[in-house]
């Protein structure tokens, strides 16, 4: 956001505009109330619930409601920059996941798991670090985003200068996980060629998910990171995890639960994993046998959900 208006051509007052299927229209709105000389107009899909809605404009958003998914507000947020454009106004367009800026941002995540894993794991008496390393880091993915810069953060440490911390994250397993209706990363990832697969749709309560297609570029970087793995005898690899809706509340249900923290289904998908008896015998079967492992969960996406929101999904899909 900041970049952006510092790139801007113009001094007047300047408009952001975004599409989301809220997390990140609140993280646009979040920042732009705090520069000046900023509006943000966010378009957002209408599956979006009103609780966002509602969160959005409390932040001094102008929220605009179009399309069935993410991709046709996307579109028109893209139409509204361009036209903007044309007639010499100052709007800026924000992805709320294809920029590089963005990945750079979400790839620190994995420069803070090494610390804190460093930081516990140091033997004071030898002044030597144990053997714990990253077994694997389960991600959300909806567009890629997040994903591209976790994959960033393991490449640049892998690729630095202190062994200790390339150590740490060599062999780290990269877990994308999605659920069925939701899944645009399975199905580019998985395709024999690699090619992006758009959707014909999201079927799922994971609205948050929301992308009919992924950034070619968190393609291109699960491939870099699983074929360095098989290159060098590493280990490193990416799985693709696809779970049901009713698998992803459950995650929430239970995290709520042993955490006292409500998260929305589109972070349910990650939870799953864990909290499935299906998928959490697959997870532990596909990874290194080593005890040392840590398993990190990037824990996300808590704007859409609440108390009434969490008890009627447990009833229809929990308590059938």
């Amino acid at each position: 956001m900041h970049n952006s208006a510092s790139n801007s051509d113009t001094a007047d007052r300047m408009k952001v505009i975004s599409s989301s299927g809220g997390n990140a229209g609140l993280a646009v709105t979040t920042v732009a109330r705090n520069i000046p000389q900023m509006d943000v107009s966010v378009i957002v899909p209408e599956t979006t619930k009103p609780l966002v809605v509602e969160k959005l404009r409390s932040l001094g958003a102008e929220v605009t409601i179009h399309g069935k998914n993410w991709n046709a507000a996307d579109a028109l947020a893209r139409q509204w920059v361009d036209d903007a454009k044309k007639s010499g106004g100052g709007a800026v367009y924000v992805s709320p996941y294809d920029n590089p800026l963005l990945w750079t941002g979400h790839s620190t995540v994995i420069d803070e798991i090494i610390t804190q894993l460093l930081e516990q794991s140091f033997d004071q008496a030898t002044t030597q670090t144990n053997n714990m390393k990253i077994g694997a880091v389960l991600a959300s993915v909806g567009g890629g985003g997040l994903l591209c810069g976790i994959l960033e953060g393991v490449e640049r440490n892998y690729h630095g200068s202190n062994e200790i911390r390339s150590n740490l994250v060599r062999g780290t397993t990269v877990v994308a996980c999605e659920t069925e209706g939701a899944a645009s990363f399975a199905a580019s990832f998985n395709s024999d060629d690699g090619s992006i697969v758009c959707l014909d749709g999201i079927h799922s309560i994971a609205t948050s998910l929301g992308a009919t297609s992924v950034t070619p570029a968190v393609i291109q970087r699960s491939r870099r990171h699983r074929d360095r793995g098989e290159i060098s005898s590493s280990g490193d690899e990416v799985m693709s995890f696809v779970c049901t809706d009713g698998e992803a509340v459950q995650g929430c249900v239970q995290f709520a639960s042993d955490h006292r923290m409500l998260v929305e289904p589109a972070c349910g998908a990650s939870l799953a994993p864990l909290y499935s008896d299906r998928l959490r015998a697959k997870l532990l079967d596909q990874l290194n046998d080593n005890e040392d492992s840590v398993i990190v969960v990037e824990v996300c996406g808590g704007s859409g959900v609440n108390l009434d929101l969490l008890k009627g999904w447990k009833e229809s899909f929990l308590e059938k």
